[in-house]
């Protein structure tokens, strides 16, 4: 096995350039490229291998092995703390690793390591001596765990290096959905090829040992991922190392919060996976191939919810999706407790048997609709770390992000089993963590506000009104910007949110925020009010004052220079604060670019005043779901910019 992470790779390989802005018609195209492809099946042979091991230890132990001190109640509980504890010790390092070496040496180090171990499991499998046994597998747990944790960064850091903003959820959303497709694969032939009499573990230690081979060959042809940081010293010392790099991913607070949310929805769904082999056999009255079928059903579902992220977030980095997910998870979590709790009486039944009661589809769709929007929860706020991580530091901030996992997922083995012990029921324990999942989000979503103003912008955009967006290349996705939008409704401010892949603070007349609801919206979304300089000189200063460091942060602002909503659908008159923006600018030595962007077909609606009319005052006066858009022009120096020029171009945009 080789362990040189800084020789020089294999003449065969190619190197990873920058990948240019592709647009490619959906994510599965990703898999004819070599800079995604070998990839995907590197981490998807892996994944599916742990799960092949695990499962099928876990039926072992659960269904045919009888071992006083590890009784099948608790089987899985420690199986996956076993699993999980390496994330916690290990984390620190293989962050630091991935940061300093080059990210193919360290994926190919990592799948050679995953021989060994399954060499040994092979061992374990095939003794007939359970004293043996279940100790050596225990222990190769643990090693498969060190492998995970190991590759866990850098399955992380090498895509935002392969893949661009607008890959980047459509490529998280495969790699959650190979992950998940690779843990029903192992799950399914785990639990089917061990239930073999006789000759069913070595059949597993089989496969497991032909899994690693397949992994390691098929990493040969990824490219090269240059290292992100390679003057990095290492500190070996785990526990300092941890919290430098907990103190690390706090140095960012939208990052660092969404961490915490990941870490959650690992507490959730490890408390499911985790009690999956008992509640098929105690619960559901049903066999190996029972607990597998829960298994594919959940599996199913996280793939399907990782695959339509991409969809619904029109190829951005969309994290409006992370509440729909969480209220989703809980709304089906509860309900699997009332669908659950009063099976009646039976027999073990097989397959056929389970699949022919009524009454065992509800736990099923409930099952398939939790998974699926937790693949609608996780996926967003992947993208969202990788996006937003510091490139030189994103493996160590993705592995701070592990760390947690590992802490919030061996909390949730110690809880769900001190309920086991406290006499909980499994479909108790269940109702608990969807109850839990509603609080928790809904103080996570509190904390960063940017969450909720995202899902309140995609339900306008795709709900309200049926959205279309032209031109969104034109919008920065990373540096300091000023868009420029005409004024047509109460609602533009949440259009222009749902168009941007970034957050945008506005400037707004200071009266908006007196309404009642879309107030308390532009508050939460720390828009700056602005008075005329007759009516308040001071709000008027402490405007600018805003406005310039939100430039100087590097962030996206948004003005709308006619200074009002239009009271007759026409593109008014631009004032002057624009310039007085960039004349601010220009003073910290920025060369902001404007962009221009012209929002249409909104006049007449209901959130736009009509002739001789209020707004909101009748619903479905222009229908239902009616069709609007937002063009957005390319960006202009600031040097190009005034009033009367910059409203000619909105003007052009306007009639796209």
């Amino acid at each position: 096995m080789s362990v040189d992470l800084a020789s020089q790779d294999s003449p065969a390989s190619a190197s990873l350039s920058p990948p240019p802005l592709h647009e490619h018609p959906n994510q599965f195209a990703l898999l004819k490229q070599r800079r995604f492809a070998p990839f995907f099946w590197t981490q998807f042979s892996g994944a599916a291998n742990d799960n092949l091991f695990k499962f099928g230890f876990t039926v072992m132990v659960t269904y045919q092995l009888s071992v006083s001190w590890l009784p099948p109640a608790m089987a899985g509980l420690v199986i996956g703390a076993l699993f999980i504890l390496p994330f916690l010790l290990f984390s620190a390092t293989s962050g630091q690793l991935t940061d300093k070496f080059e990210k193919t040496r360290v994926i190919r180090f990592v799948k050679n390591l995953e021989v060994v171990i399954m060499l040994i499991a092979a061992f374990g499998f095939m003794s007939n001596n359970v004293n043996v046994q279940v100790p050596v597998l225990l222990g190769c747990t643990f090693l498969m765990g060190l492998h995970s944790t190991l590759f866990g960064p850098v399955k992380f850091a090498y895509l935002p290096q392969a893949l661009n903003e607008r890959e980047l959820t459509g490529g998280n959303g495969m790699v959650e959905m190979g992950t998940f497709v690779a843990i029903l694969l192992g799950n399914i032939v785990g639990g089917l090829i061990v239930a073999i009499p006789q000759v069913g573990p070595d059949y597993v230690a089989m496969g497991c040992v032909l899994l690693a081979l397949a992994g390691r060959a098929v990493s040969q042809f990824i490219p090269q991922a240059p290292a992100t940081d390679p003057d990095l010293k290492i500190n070996w010392n785990p526990i300092t190392e941890t919290w430098r790099n907990l103190k690390l991913a706090n140095s960012n607070v939208v990052v660092f919060r969404s961490m915490l949310g990941i870490s959650w929805m690992w507490f959730f769904g490890a408390v499911f996976l985790s009690q999956f082999p008992s509640f098929a056999k105690e619960v559901m009255h049903g066999n190996e191939q029972v607990a597998s079928l829960l298994l594919v059903v959940f599996s199913i579902g996280i793939a399907t919810g990782s695959l339509l992220c991409e969809v619904l977030s029109k190829r951005h980095v969309e994290i409006g999706l992370v509440p729909l997910g969480a209220i989703g998870m809980s709304v089906f979590a509860i309900d699997l407790y009332f669908a659950s709790r009063s099976m009646p009486p039976s027999g073990i039944m097989g397959v056929a048997s389970f699949m022919s009661q009524h009454y065992h589809w509800r736990v099923m769709i409930d099952l398939a609709l939790l998974s699926l929007f937790a693949g609608l929860y996780s996926v967003p706020m992947y993208a969202l770390i990788q996006l937003r991580s510091q490139p030189t530091h994103r493996a160590r901030i993705i592995a701070a992000n592990n760390i947690l996992n590992a802490l919030f997922m061996i909390v949730s083995s110690i809880l769900a089993g001190a309920l086991l012990k406290a006499e909980f029921s499994i479909p108790q324990i269940f109702l608990f963590v969807g109850l839990a999942n509603a609080v928790v989000a809904f103080y996570i979503f509190m904390l960063v506000p940017e969450y909720l103003l995202r899902f309140v912008a995609l339900l306008v955009s795709r709900c309200a009104y049926r959205f279309k967006v032209t031109g969104d290349d034109n919008i920065p996705t990373q540096g300091a910007a000023v868009l420029t939008c005409n004024h047509v409704s109460f609602i533009d401010p949440v259009l222009l949110m749902a168009a941007s892949p970034r957050p945008i603070y506005f400037v707004m007349d200071h009266r908006i925020f007196k309404m009642p609801v879309l107030g308390w919206l532009f508050r939460l979304a720390k828009a700056i009010p602005i008075a005329p300089r007759s009516e308040d000189l001071a709000l008027y200063d402490a405007a600018f004052e805003a406005a310039a460091k939100v430039l100087r942060d590097g962030d996206l602002l948004a003005i709308f220079p006619e200074g009002g909503i239009t009271k007759n659908g026409e593109l008014q008159a631009f004032k002057g604060g624009i310039m007085k923006i960039l004349e601010n600018a220009g003073r910290d030595g920025l060369d902001v670019p404007v962009v221009p962007m012209a929002l249409t077909n909104l006049w007449g609606s209901f959130f736009s005043r009509v002739e001789q009319g209020n707004a909101m005052v009748r619903p479905f006066r222009r229908g239902f779901w009616s069709r609007v858009g937002l063009n957005a022009g390319p960006a202009l120096t600031a040097a190009e910019v005034q009033p009367d020029t910059l409203r000619a171009k909105v003007e052009t945009l306007l009639k796209a």
